[in-house]
């Protein structure tokens, strides 16, 4: 029986990818002068990749490979301006506004009284709290665990923490390869609500093919499939 729900955070319960491909948009414009808008996404991203042991995930590990980026696509000749107008393109995606996807507060109204809440994100500590924190949902959740990654052993960790057993558990979220895969691993259950937007890191080829597993296509779908689970 299911007495535990994880909750995603980032285009989960509120927007982010969107913010992060309009910032893409305004980076190609800035950059348009030493490359092309596919060769300054290529670069970026080979860039992330490279840097995410260094940096990990969230707004300021992009600032500093969009920095890097910049100056290896320019040979150096980045102007002092230009570095200026990359970190106050960060600065308006730290400072944007928390926007709370639909059926988030409904869907956590009907299952607060009857299962135990936590919100699982990864990416930067600070930046993470300051968005539970804005969103106004931090007191629907029992705990909020914010995590460097999220693979099986990290998964593993915070049931431990909180005495679940995989069994009891089921993990929700946008990401097959974050918030899906793991979870199954582990031996939970997982439903899967995508985002109409996902960043090139977090694709997979295809949805697993799991009995625990279970694609929804909007997270008011989550409460009766819970009711169904414990049936």
């Amino acid at each position: 029986m299911i007495t535990t729900v994880g909750f995603d955070a980032d285009d989960t319960l509120w927007h982010n990818e969107s913010i992060f491909v309009s910032t893409h948009e305004k980076l190609r414009a800035l950059l348009v002068a030493y490359h092309d808008a596919e060769t300054v996404e290529r670069q970026l991203f080979a860039t992330e990749m490279r840097n995410l042991e260094r940096y990990g995930y969230g707004i300021k590990s992009f600032a500093l490979s969009a920095i890097e980026t910049a100056v290896e696509l320019s040979r150096g000749q980045l102007k002092a301006d230009e570095v200026s107008a990359i970190i106050k393109l960060t600065h308006l995606m730290l400072d944007h506004p928390v926007e709370i996807l639909p059926h988030v507060v409904e869907t956590i109204e009907a299952l607060r009284s009857s299962y135990r809440l936590i919100v699982i994100t990864k990416g930067d500590l600070r930046d993470q709290e300051r968005k539970i924190r804005r969103s106004g949902l931090e007191g629907s959740f029992s705990a909020v665990e914010i995590v460097s990654e999220k693979d099986r052993n990290s998964y593993d960790r915070i049931l431990r923490r909180h005495a679940v057993r995989p069994e009891e558990f089921l993990m929700v979220g946008n990401s097959i390869r974050s918030d899906i895969l793991p979870a199954l691993e582990l031996g939970a259950y997982a439903a899967h609500v995508p985002y109409p937007l996902t960043w090139e890191h977090e694709r997979v080829d295809k949805e697993p093919e799991h009995e625990r597993y279970f694609s929804l296509s909007a997270l008011a779908e989550l409460p009766p499939l819970l009711e169904r689970l414990s049936a």
